[in-house]
């Protein structure tokens, strides 16, 4: 267990996010692949009104889950079709950015609400099952949109059993594109001080974990530091993706609690996604290099007990910078 990690908030649409790609779509249709721009998106999806989109009407408040479709059941389709019911005055969903949307979808057999939530989706991906990019591509902001999928554009002949859609059930996708997706500025993390005295010994063991003495002494009461090994790679970021080879040891029970040596292959999280102490420790530090830090309760998982058994300890960490990358 990655005990360094903190719990994320849920991943919007987590639970079917994998239901919308292309290579998850079992045996639906491709159309071929157009060629990416110099970004790697690709052009827009042309979206292509018709007399089974044309004839639903939504109801339900702009950006809000769970709006009311109205049309025949069943609804059999043989065609993507796609009708902008209402259009935004924002600017165009380009390719190669994302969009934060409101996804519905309906099975247009039984009448059926399948789900309702909201996500963030890249425009001009290509990985993205040509219904959904049908709804969103180069869409202006503010915009709604409705469109039906019949079979083979989207699930195919197998249809998807954790959805409830049958083989031969079309869908009704509402889309409301709500705007387009900022990746928000990460949290300024705290300063680690230098680590001069009562640092732990360590003596490395080839790519082996290495081993750790935490000295007889009180822990620091502050976030602090020491540079074992400077590497000479890229600096890392605040925000930042960062892979790390790491060991983790309690301060006050000298009982190691993780590693990441003892699982055979670093691991990967960003400076946001750890506890504060740790993601302190990373930002500012260039890829190769070795470092020990220790992290008081305040800046790990609290002063107070926690159900890992770690709140209100002072924590060590020996860390190898592996790889960096700017988030996304």
């Amino acid at each position: 267990m990655n005990r360094a990690l903190r719990l994320a908030a849920p991943v919007a649409l987590a639970a079917s996010a994998a239901l919308l790609l292309a290579g998850c779509a079992g045996g639906a249709e491709s159309t071929p692949t157009p060629t990416p721009t110099a970004d790697g998106a690709l052009p827009c999806f042309e979206a292509v009104p018709g007399p089974d989109s044309e004839a639903i009407t939504v109801d339900g408040a702009f950006g809000e889950a769970n709006p009311t479709a109205t049309f025949t059941t069943p609804l059999k389709a043989t065609d993507l079709q796609t009708t902008v019911l209402t259009e935004g005055d924002g600017d165009e969903a380009a390719s190669g950015t994302s969009a934060d949307v409101v996804i519905t979808m309906i099975n247009a057999t039984t009448g059926e609400q399948i789900l309702s939530q909201q996500a963030t989706l890249a425009v001009g991906d290509g990985t993205l099952l040509d219904s959904f990019r049908s709804a969103i591509d180069c869409q202006p902001y503010g915009s709604r949109t409705v469109t039906v999928a019949p079979p083979a554009s989207l699930y195919g002949e197998t249809g998807n059993e954790t959805l409830g859609v049958g083989a031969d059930d079309t869908v009704v996708i509402v889309v409301d594109i709500v705007g387009e997706y900022v990746e928000p500025e990460p949290e300024p993390l705290p300063t680690p001080a230098e680590w001069t005295e009562n640092v732990p010994e360590v003596t490395q063991n080839g790519d082996d974990a290495p081993t750790i003495v935490i000295p007889d002494a009180a822990p620091s009461a502050e976030l602090a530091l020491k540079v074992l090994d400077e590497g000479d790679g890229t600096v890392v970021q605040n925000g930042d993706s960062v892979t790390v080879h790491y060991v983790g040891i309690n301060w006050d029970t000298k009982e190691q609690f993780d590693s990441s040596f003892d699982r055979g292959e670093p691991a990967t999280f960003g400076t946001a996604d750890v506890i504060q102490g740790f993601g302190a420790a990373l930002v500012g530090q260039p890829v190769g290099t070795k470092l020990i830090v220790t992290i008081p309760p305040e800046l790990g998982y609290g002063t107070e007990e926690s159900s890992n058994g770690l709140g209100g300890h002072t924590l060590v960490f020996y860390v190898e910078i592996v790889d960096t990358a700017a988030a996304g």
